[in-house]
């Protein structure tokens, strides 16, 4: 297959190496200007690791489309109606669109392929989420993902073609379920890092609980099925988000509970109102989440708002 990678950032680069490794003919595209790319284009590497011989690296998106039969697109969750306004101009008809991004769009609560509907439509969409970091998997430490789609066909394609030894693939069967749950996963490792940060950790069982909880709700309340909240998209990837070193939004959650600067991109910041505004809309409380947007957003202390949270009145554990 050939297959142009969107993004050259941690998770795309790996996604082009990983491609790369199971047969596939690979092209990484990344930003004219991009200091990432440039260094890929130089040394091959990105100081996690080595690109195989056979991938090649471009800035020209035209040239990106043309070449590949499936786009997996890896970029800023905020970033995407950007990417698909210059996409849909490329001609994407006979194309297989794959995002691997965890994210809702803020301002709109719009899920990802919602996003990517409105400037192709008609065109082949899969999401590519469950847990995983790039650290693990070079170190050659499988583990399992889910591949789900509206069209039955093209999900069963991209397991058949993605999986291998490293990474072993689950065909989703709720899309708007795996969506909402791998994005506001997100929002809970910020508030799992708060806890870190607090010296609160072992607090995290019960953020786990009632955070699937709280999601499952909200799955339902938009059309989709509980169970979404407790497979890999989000329960399954609590680990890598509420537990890992690598992950960025624990780690952005801990340092601002310090007070202390953190310079990644944490996906969570930006998911945490887009989550509240849908909460809204279906009429779901979402407290953990809104105790992360009152820390982040509004000036509340962390302690307050999120160690404090779980000693609200009590209520019955499965019902509330």
């Amino acid at each position: 297959m050939r297959i142009s990678v969107i993004g050259c950032g941690r998770w795309g680069s790996f996604l082009a190496w990983y491609l790369d490794e199971t047969g596939h003919d690979v092209l990484l595209y990344g930003r004219a200007g991009s200091q990432r790319l440039a260094q890929l284009r130089e040394t091959r590497e990105n100081g996690l690791l080595r690109l195989g011989d056979g991938v090649k690296v471009t800035s020209d998106l035209a040239r990106a489309v043309d070449f590949a039969e499936t786009l997996v697109v890896s970029i800023s969750s905020q970033g995407l109606r950007s990417l698909m306004a210059g996409l849909s101009s490329l001609g994407l008809e006979g194309k297989t669109l794959v995002l691997c991004m965890k994210g809702l769009e803020t301002g709109t609560g719009l899920r990802l392929t919602e996003i990517a509907a409105e400037y192709a439509p008609g065109v082949k969409t899969a999401i590519w989420v469950g847990p995983g970091h790039v650290q693990d998997f070079l170190r050659g430490v499988p583990n399992c993902m889910v591949v789900d789609s509206a069209c039955e066909s093209t999900k069963r394609a991209l397991v058949d073609a993605f999986s291998s030894r490293l990474i072993r693939f689950y065909y989703g069967n709720d899309l708007l379920g795996n969506e909402i749950g791998a994005a506001s996963k997100n929002v809970i490792g910020i508030a799992a890092g708060v806890l870190d940060g607090l010296e609160m950790t072992a607090l995290k069982g019960a953020l786990m609980s009632r955070g699937c909880r709280e999601i499952a709700r909200l799955i339902v309340a938009m059309g989709g099925q509980e169970l979404s909240a407790y497979g890999l998209a989000h329960l399954g990837d609590y680990q890598a988000t509420v537990f890992s070193p690598y992950s960025h939004n624990r780690m952005f959650g801990e340092k601002k509970a310090r007070g202390e600067a953190y310079g990644e991109l944490a996906e969570g910041v930006p998911t945490t109102a887009a989550i509240l505004l849908l909460g809204k809309q279906y009429g779901v409380d979402l407290p953990i989440c809104r105790a992360v947007d009152e820390f982040l957003n509004h000036g509340a202390d962390p302690e307050d708002a999120i160690g404090g949270l779980f000693l609200r009145s009590l209520k019955t554990e499965f019902w509330a």
